[in-house]
């Protein structure tokens, strides 16, 4: 009895499917699997939780949607995320567990320089490639090829953004003020060059902090003194930014303020308030001007996935898109084969779905600074941080 009671359960199942249209091989997509790996801790932590909680949303979205359809099927997108804890060893770790054990090809981070340059060796090796947030112009020039830049880089938004200063605010002189690591450094560097292309005169670029300083009044009592118009803080952190701003307005100085990185608005709110008035920045790409259904949407979905809205959000929602634009045009092979992947990359040029206008693209861009095609095009918002938000400057666009 019991047997004709479960047969006769399966055969009801098998009905209802049929009655729907639906066989039981079709009942569910296929699945891709989406690495992220990203500084989930500590004073840089908000870079990677962003890119982690932007991947999340996307990928809900599209599964809400029925799914991403790559060579005539459909899949579901599971992101697989961990924490290098800004730590190249964890780093390493992490991305062996992607690539190896999770049998992932395409992942989204690391998010600074140090991190990235240590598991490149992994993905290349595994044939995988990743969409990075470091900025060092080797990560992206050959011989490397499995990596792309999602972001625009310190050395493409400082020229612009100084330019700017100098022209619509007086800016002769400024500090660079960088973090001793890799990104920070890196930064510095491109502030020196950007100031000296544009006749800028740099009263400092040597006094660094060290990564999880908390006491930043000496080095900008150090800055201050020299008096220039503009105290740039290269590759900080947006857990240091703040307080970066508050040591310097509080030993009085009164000057204009700005980084080539992307902010926390709520984290400067936080610790520095009104004193952070005027500090300018690389913004997110979902200023209200440029936004579509589509972006109003990922930004609904990722305030609930995060908990609240930051706008540096509407930059990193590019990496999962780009991915997949890419894949859709490389075909169903690509999944296991980032070199079909990497030769469709030239073909993508479809419309950019979270900028309004029609007239943005989705491709991949980059010719011009790593001779290969390998960074995301997302738009340069360039933003002043008044009250309690970041507001629009100006925007541009890499190439």
């Amino acid at each position: 009895m019991k047997l004709l009671v479960n047969t006769f359960r399966l055969f009801l199942v098998g009905f209802v499917l049929l009655a729907f249209g639906v066989t039981t091989s079709q009942a569910a997509n296929k699945v891709l699997k989406i690495g992220h790996i990203g500084v989930m801790s500590g004073p840089a932590a908000s870079w990677g939780l962003i890119n982690k909680y932007a991947a999340l949303a996307g990928a809900e979205i599209i599964n809400e949607d029925g799914g991403f359809e790559i060579g005539g099927e459909k899949y579901d997108i599971e992101i697989v995320s961990l924490d290098t804890k800004q730590d190249p060893r964890v780093a390493i770790a992490g991305a062996e567990r992607l690539v190896y054990q999770e049998g992932i090809k395409y992942i989204i981070g690391p998010n600074v320089d140090d991190t990235t340059r240590a598991v490149l060796p992994v993905f290349e090796k595994a044939g995988a490639f990743n969409i990075c947030y470091g900025w060092h112009r080797e990560l992206f020039t050959s011989p490397s090829k499995n990596t792309a830049l999602g972001m625009i880089a310190g050395y493409q938004s400082a020229p612009v953004i100084y330019k700017y200063l100098k022209e619509q605010r007086g800016v002769k002189s400024l500090a660079c003020v960088p973090r001793n690591d890799a990104s920070g450094l890196n930064s510095r560097d491109s502030c020196v060059a950007a100031a000296d292309q544009l006749g800028i005169k740099i009263t400092s670029s040597d006094s660094t902090y060290e990564p999880n300083t908390s006491d930043f009044f000496p080095i900008m009592g150090r800055i201050i003194g020299q008096n220039p118009d503009l105290i740039v803080l290269s590759g900080v952190a947006p857990a240091d930014a703040p307080l970066l701003i508050r040591a310097a307005r509080e030993l009085g100085y009164k000057g204009l303020m700005s980084t080539e990185t992307a902010m926390d608005a709520n984290i400067i709110t936080e610790i520095a308030g009104e004193m952070a008035n005027g500090y300018i920045s690389v913004g997110g790409a979902s200023a209200p001007e440029l936004r579509t259904d589509e972006m109003k949407r990922f930004i609904e979905r990722y305030s609930k996935v995060a908990g609240e809205w930051n706008d540096e959000a509407g930059t990193k929602v590019y990496a999962l898109e780009m991915l997949l634009q890419t894949l859709r045009v490389a075909g169903a092979a690509a999944i296991d084969d980032i070199e079909i992947f990497k030769a469709a990359m030239p073909k993508v040029n479809a419309e950019d779905p979270f900028i309004k206008g029609g007239k943005a693209r989705l491709k991949w861009v980059g010719q011009g600074y790593f001779d290969q095609l390998r960074q995301v095009s997302t738009p340069m918002v360039i933003t002043e941080f008044k009250d309690t938000d970041f507001v629009t400057l100006f925007i541009g666009y890499v190439e």
